[in-house]
């Protein structure tokens, strides 16, 4: 069985949730001479902290794919496979496909492509739940845009839900990045929008349940290079 490792972004919080519980653990054991309740609490205290480490789970992928596929940035289930107009930075129709991650999901977000960052804005807003329509729009977000030689730019939007109230975002305008590399957190239920060229093939329907890094979400297809021909 594969263990992953934790994601640096719980490394604050497993400490002190460990020393939390640890005190907690202490004071019962000191103050409360029932053992049956001890026992429970430190049940229960062993749960809570299992649930936040596995919560901060990063395991390891890896995926063969073909120039011009795009891999899934995130662990969840796809919500949304149709065409959109794109207001922010494309201005132009493109692809969304939109994924949604549940508090049990992987929540580290991962480059889709390979490219240069050319874009990234974070917004305040409000938390609607993660898979309303209007959650891509109003809610807390970052926008990322990546410029890849081949099939063009590429956005990712990370989208806090009505759980998270932190997302994490490692790109930088001008930073080189690798398709399927550690690009941030959203903590506790969240969303990843994708707008892609309008004319990507989409390998998933809405239902299909995706593996950040893994998940091959659908490919644009490349001009065909053409060879000049010999002069007689």
């Amino acid at each position: 069985m594969k263990i992953s490792k934790l994601h640096k972004e719980g490394y604050r919080i497993v400490f002190w949730s460990f020393m939390m519980i640890l005190l907690i653990n202490v004071v019962v054991d000191t103050y409360v001479p029932v053992k049956w309740v001890q026992y429970l609490i430190l049940f229960v205290s062993l749960v809570v902290f299992m649930l936040i480490v596995y919560f901060f789970r990063f395991p390891k992928r890896h995926a063969e794919v073909l120039p011009g596929e795009i891999l899934a940035p995130v662990d969840g289930r796809v919500v949304v496979v149709e065409k959109v107009f794109e207001p922010e930075f494309f201005k132009d129709e493109r692809l969304q496909i939109s994924i949604f991650m549940s508090p049990l999901n992987v929540h580290s977000t991962r480059y889709p492509v390979d490219g240069k960052v050319i874009y990234s804005r974070y917004y305040k807003g409000k938390h609607l739940v993660a898979y309303h329509p209007k959650s891509s729009e109003l809610n807390e977000r970052t926008t990322v845009v990546i410029d890849n030689p081949l099939m063009g730019p590429v956005m990712y939007r990370q989208v806090a839900g009505i759980i998270a109230r932190r997302i994490v975002n490692y790109a930088q305008v001008g930073m080189e990045v690798k398709k399927g590399e550690d690009a941030g957190f959203i903590k506790f239920g969240s969303r990843v929008d994708l707008f892609l060229p309008a004319h990507t093939e989409p390998y998933v329907v809405i239902g299909d349940q995706t593996r950040g890094g893994e998940t091959v979400l659908g490919k644009v297809p490349l001009p065909e290079k053409s060879s000049s021909p010999h002069s007689g």
